[in-house]
């Protein structure tokens, strides 16, 4: 998998956002907190990196997972740091 564009990371970490935490995706938008916003807990977090791996390829290191708090940070680290290939 490379070069998705950005329109395409978008519709897939939703799509994931939606399934991981029994959501619907057409109100979530890439300013909204996962914890805050969107209601998931550490566990729902832990799932949502997993699947995120799973479907782009790759890892997320511990202290980048950290960081990712937005719908947008999630959607910036696949396309800067999973989209290559």
């Amino acid at each position: 998998m490379s070069d998705l564009s950005r329109s395409d990371i978008q519709d897939r970490v939703l799509a994931v956002i939606s399934e991981v935490l029994s959501i619907d995706a057409t109100g979530i938008s890439n300013e909204a907190s996962i914890p805050d916003d969107l209601g998931a807990t550490s566990i729902d977090k832990v799932e949502l990196i997993l699947t995120i791996e799973d479907e782009f390829g790759g890892s997320i290191p511990e202290q980048d997972i950290e960081k990712i708090v937005t719908v947008g940070d999630v959607i910036d680290y696949v396309e800067n740091h999973l989209n290559a290939g």
